[in-house]
C-alpha cells in the first residue's frame, strides 16, 4: 500500500496540490497565531537601562477582581504607574546581602527643539546601571543640568554645553547639556536625583527601586504586604516598559480570539478540501474495489497519502508561520498593543498544536469522505460516483444543528443581554458559528437556491444558462463544495468589517455628543499646571474652563472583596466644578470626595461607593449625580494625583456664544513654552485616529483569515474544474465548441458566486443585525457601501478567474484524450 500510495501522489499531483495548499496555509496561519499567544504568555522583556540591577522593586499593578480565585484571568492590570510606598527602600537596604538601592523615576518630558523630541526623564544615579557610560561631558550638577542619551542628543541636534528648554511636569525650564550617555533603545534624559524627583512630583512618586545585591538574596520575605513586586531576570524590563504589563493580557486575548477563529476556519477549509478531493476519487476507489482491493487496504492507502501530504505541508509551513507571526507582532507592537521590545517567541508548541490539529482534521476528513466508496459494493459505489448526490448523514445533521443553535443563542444574547459596544464580544463569534452551520447544510441550501434562480438565469442567458443550471442542479454536492468557501469568506469579511465600522461610528458619536469644549490646551510633556485653568477662565470670551485628566478604575463591591465592574474597568474623567457645560453631566457639585456616575452603574445620588483608582489606591466618594455617559466624573484635584503624570493632562475651554477664543488662547500659549492650542475638530480627529489605530489591528487579523479563505475559494474551484476534464471532452465530442463550454462555465461560476454571497450575507446578518440594534439603535450596520461592493466584487473575480483559467487549460487538450481521462 505504501508503494501504491506514493505512486498515486506522483501521478495525481493536481489533486494533491489542492490538499497541500490548504494544509500549508492553514498550518502557517495557526502557527502565526500560536506564536503570538506564546509571546504573550512568556512576555520576555530583557532589561537595558536597569540591566546592572540584580532585581527591581516596583508597585504592584495587579488587582484581584474576585479575591480567592486562583485563575489569572480574574486579575486586572491597573492603568497607571503604582509608586513604591514610603519606607520600602529602607526595608530593602536592611536585607542582608543588599549592596545598593537606587531610587528611579520615569517622567514624561519633551525637548522643545524644532520638531520636538519626546523622552523619559530619570535619576542620574540610575544611569550607573545602564550598559553604556558617558561618551562625553560629565554628570549633571545642581538643578540646571541634564545628561542626554546619544539617541535623544542626535534627534534634537544637541551637544555638550548646549542649552535646551525641556517641558516636564506641567511646566518648562532651560537646562545645560552636561553630558552624553551611550545610546539606549528609547530616548532618555538624566537629571540630578533631587531635580528628577521634583519633576516626578516629590519623594512619594518613586517609580522603582533598582537593587544591587549578592547572588541568591531573596527580597520577598522583607517586602511582604508592602504592595510591591520584585522583578528579576527578564522581568526587570517591565520596570522600563510598564505598558508591556497590560500588553501581556491584551496580546493573549487578541491572539486567542483570532487564533481560535483561524483554527476553526483552517480546520473547516482543510476538511472541505479533503472531502472534495476524496469525492472526486470516488470512481477510482470503486474501481479498485472492483478489481479486488479490500476496504482495509484502501483505508491504509488513503491514510498514507494523507499523512505524506499533511506532514510535508506542516513541516514546510513552520518557518513561514514564524515569519508571519513575527510580522504580525511587529504590526501589533507598532500599534501600541504591547512593547516593541518584548521578544517574539515561537517554539515547537505552536507547530505541534497547529500540525496536530490540521493533521487530525485531514486524516479524519479523508477517511470519512472515502468511507462510503470503501464500505459499499463496488457497483453501487460506481453508480454514486457518477452522480454524487448523497451528502446528508446524522453526524453532519447533529453538528449543523449545534452550530446553528449556537448562532441563535449568541444572536439572542447580543440582542437582549449585551449593551453598547460590549455587544461585540458575543456578536463576533456569531458569524463563524453561522457560517459553519450553513456550510454543513450547503448542499441542500445550494439545491434550494439553484431552484429559485433557475428560471431567471435561463431567461437571460439562453442555451449557456440552460446547460449551466442543469449541471448545477445535477451536481449539487460538487457545486456546494465550491459555494462553501465563498460563503465562508464573504460572511466572515462582511460580518467582521461592518462590525468594526459600526463600533467606530458608535464610539465617534458618543465622543462627539459628550464633547462640549470649543478648544483645548495641551502640553508637549503630556501634563499641564492646575493653575492654568484659572488663567484661562480670566480670558475674555471664555464661558468656562476646566482642567481635565483621564484614567481607568473600578467600582468596588460593598464588602470590599473585588470589583462590580468587569476586567476592562470603568473610564474615569477628572474635571472641575467650574467646568460647567463642558460635559453632558452637571458637574457643579464635584468638590472634595465626590463622583458623578453613569446611570447604568447601579448607584443613586447619595450613595457612598469605593473606587479603586488607576494607581491601585482606593478612595471612598459620595455620588452627587448621574448622567447618560459611560465614564465616572471626579474632581480633577482628586483624580490627577493618582495618575502616572500626577497632573491634569489638558485644559478644556468653552467659549461664549459667537466668540472665537482661539486667538487669546494662542497668545497665552505663546508665553509658556510647550503649550499647544487645538480646536474641537482637532480633538475629534485625534479621537478618530486613535480609534482607527485599534480598528486597523482587527482589519489586519480579519484580513489574514479572509485571505486564507480566498485561497480556499480558488483551491476548491480549480480542483472542481480539473475534475471535469473528462466531461468537457465528452461535450466537445458531442458537438459543443470551446466557446460554448467557456460561456457555460462562466454562468456556472457566477451562479456559484451568487449563491455563496447570498448565504454569506445570511451569516453576516446573524451578527450585524443584533449588534447594530444594541449598539446603534438601528437594524443596519454603519459603514461604507464600498465594503460590501469590495466583498462582492472580490468574490466574483475569484470565482470567474478560478473557474475560467483551468477550464481554458483543460480545453487545450484534444477532446479524445480528455474523454479518456488522460488530460
Amino acid at each position: 500500500m505504501l508503494t501504491l500510495a506514493l505512486r498515486t501522489l506522483r501521478f495525481r499531483k493536481g489533486g494533491f496540490v489542492a490538499t497541500f495548499v490548504a494544509l500549508f496555509f492553514g498550518t502557517a496561519i495557526v502557527v502565526a497565531c500560536g506564536g503570538l499567544l506564546e509571546t504573550g504568555v512568556r512576555n520576555n522583556l530583557p532589561p537595558e537601562r536597569l540591566a546592572g540591577a540584580s532585581a527591581v522593586v516596583v508597585g504592584d499593578r495587579e488587582y484581584e477582581l474576585h479575591p480567592g480565585s486562583e485563575d489569572d484571568s480574574e486579575k486586572a492590570i491597573v492603568s497607571e504607574e503604582v509608586p513604591v510606598g514610603a519606607g520600602v527602600a529602607d526595608k530593602v537596604r536592611a536585607v542582608d546581602g543588599v549592596e545598593r538601592v537606587v531610587e528611579d523615576v520615569s517622567v514624561g518630558s519633551s525637548l522643545l527643539v524644532r520638531g520636538g523630541v519626546d523622552a523619559q526623564a530619570h535619576t542620574w544615579t540610575s544611569a550607573s546601571l545602564a550598559p553604556h557610560g558617558l561618551r562625553a561631558g560629565h554628570a549633571p550638577s545642581g538643578d540646571r543640568q541634564v545628561v542626554l542619551d546619544a539617541g535623544a542628543a542626535r534627534d534634537a541636534g544637541l551637544a555638550v554645553g548646549d542649552t535646551v528648554r525641556i517641558a516636564a511636569h506641567g511646566g518648562s525650564k532651560s537646562y545645560e547639556v552636561s553630558g552624553i550617555l551611550g545610546g539606549l533603545r528609547e530616548p532618555a534624559l538624566f537629571f540630578g536625583d533631587a531635580e528628577a524627583l521634583r519633576l516626578a512630583g516629590g519623594e512619594g512618586r518613586v517609580g522603582a527601586l533598582a537593587v544591587v545585591a549578592r547572588s541568591g538574596v531573596d527580597l520577598g520575605p522583607a517586602l511582604k504586604g508592602t504592595g510591591v513586586k520584585v522583578l528579576t531576570g527578564d522581568d526587570r524590563g517591565f520596570a522600563e516598559e510598564p505598558q508591556a504589563v497590560a500588553g501581556k493580557s491584551d496580546l493573549i486575548a487578541l491572539s486567542a480570539v483570532f487564533g481560535g477563529m483561524a483554527v476553526m476556519v483552517a480546520l473547516f477549509v482543510t476538511a472541505s478540501t479533503m472531502a472534495l478531493s476524496a469525492a472526486q476519487r470516488q470512481r477510482e476507489t470503486a474501481l479498485m474495489r472492483a478489481v479486488g482491493a479490500t476496504p482495509r487496504q484502501l483505508r491504509r492507502m488513503l491514510l498514507i497519502e494523507t499523512l505524506v501530504v499533511a506532514v510535508g505541508a506542516a513541516l514546510l509551513a513552520w518557518l513561514p508561520g514564524q515569519w508571519l507571526g513575527s510580522a504580525l507582532f511587529e504590526r501589533l507592537s507598532g500599534a501600541g498593543i504591547t512593547s516593541e521590545y518584548v521578544e517574539f517567541s515561537s517554539g515547537w508548541i505552536p507547530l505541534a498544536a497547529a500540525g496536530g490539529a490540521v493533521l487530525l482534521t485531514a486524516v479524519g476528513a479523508g477517511l470519512v469522505a472515502g468511507h462510503r466508496a470503501i464500505k459499499v459494493r463496488p457497483t453501487e459505489a460506481l453508480a454514486e460516483a457518477a452522480v454524487q448526490q448523497r451528502w446528508f448523514g446524522w453526524v453532519r445533521g447533529i453538528f449543523a444543528f449545534l452550530f446553528l443553535a449556537g448562532t441563535a443563542a449568541l444572536s439572542i444574547v447580543t440582542w437582549t443581554v449585551m449593551d453598547g459596544p460590549a455587544a461585540a464580544s458575543t456578536a463576533g463569534p456569531t458569524v463563524i458559528c453561522a457560517a459553519i452551520g450553513l456550510a454543513l447544510l450547503s448542499p441542500g441550501l445550494t439545491k434550494v437556491c439553484a431552484f429559485l434562480i433557475d428560471r431567471p438565469v435561463r431567461l437571460f442567458t439562453g442555451t449557456g444558462g440552460y446547460l449551466a443550471m442543469l449541471n448545477s442542479r445535477a451536481r449539487t454536492v460538487a457545486v456546494a463544495a465550491a459555494v462553501t468557501p465563498i460563503m465562508l469568506a464573504s460572511g466572515v469579511a462582511t460580518g467582521n468589517l461592518y462590525l468594526q465600522t459600526t463600533q467606530n461610528a458608535v464610539t465617534e458619536r458618543a465622543f462627539t455628543a459628550d464633547l462640549r469644549a470649543d478648544a483645548v490646551l495641551t502640553s508637549a510633556s503630556g501634563t499641564v499646571s492646575p493653575d492654568l485653568a484659572e488663567r484661562v477662565r480670566a480670558l475674555p470670551g471664555v464661558a468656562s474652563a476646566s482642567a481635565y485628566v483621564s484614567s481607568t478604575g473600578f467600582i468596588e463591591k460593598a464588602d470590599g472583596r473585588g470589583a462590580e465592574t468587569g476586567e476592562d474597568g470603568l473610564p474615569l474623567r477628572g474635571v472641575s466644578a467650574e467646568g460647567a457645560g463642558l460635559t453632558s453631566a452637571d458637574t457643579s457639585r464635584l468638590r472634595g470626595d465626590t463622583v458623578v456616575l453613569p446611570r447604568d452603574a447601579g448607584h443613586r445620588v447619595g450613595d457612598d461607593v469605593a473606587l479603586r483608582l488607576g494607581d491601585n489606591s482606593v478612595v471612598r466618594v459620595r455620588v452627587v449625580g448621574t448622567y447618560g455617559g459611560d465614564a465616572a466624573l471626579l474632581p480633577v484635584a482628586l483624580l490627577a494625583p493618582h495618575t502616572t503624570g500626577g497632573l491634569p493632562q489638558q485644559i478644556l475651554v468653552r467659549a461664549k456664544s459667537g466668540v472665537d477664543v482661539r486667538p487669546e488662547l494662542r497668545e497665552l500659549a505663546a508665553g509658556q513654552a510647550g503649550l499647544v492650542v487645538a480646536d474641537r475638530d482637532a480633538l475629534i480627529s485625534a479621537n478618530a485616529e486613535d480609534t482607527a489605530t485599534q480598528s486597523w489591528i482587527n482589519y489586519l487579523m480579519v484580513g489574514m483569515i479572509v485571505a486564507y479563505t480566498a485561497i480556499a475559494v480558488v483551491n476548491s474551484l480549480v480542483t472542481a474544474v480539473r475534475g471535469r476534464r473528462r466531461e468537457f471532452g465528452l461535450q466537445r465530442l458531442s458537438g459543443a465548441t470551446s466557446g460554448q463550454i467557456l460561456r457555460m462555465v462562466t454562468i456556472e461560476a457566477l451562479v456559484v458566486a451568487v449563491i455563496g454571497l447570498l448565504l454569506g450575507m445570511v451569516a453576516a446578518a446573524a451578527t450585524l443585525v443584533p449588534f447594530a440594534h444594541v449598539a446603534a439603535g438601528s437594524l443596519l450596520p454603519s459603514g461604507s457601501v464600498w465594503i460590501l461592493g469590495g466583498v462582492v466584487g472580490t468574490a466574483l473575480v475569484l470565482a470567474l478567474g478560478a473557474s475560467l483559467v483551468p477550464t481554458w487549460r483543460a480545453l487545450r487538450v484534444r477532446p479524445v484524450v480528455a474523454a479518456l481521462g488522460q488530460g
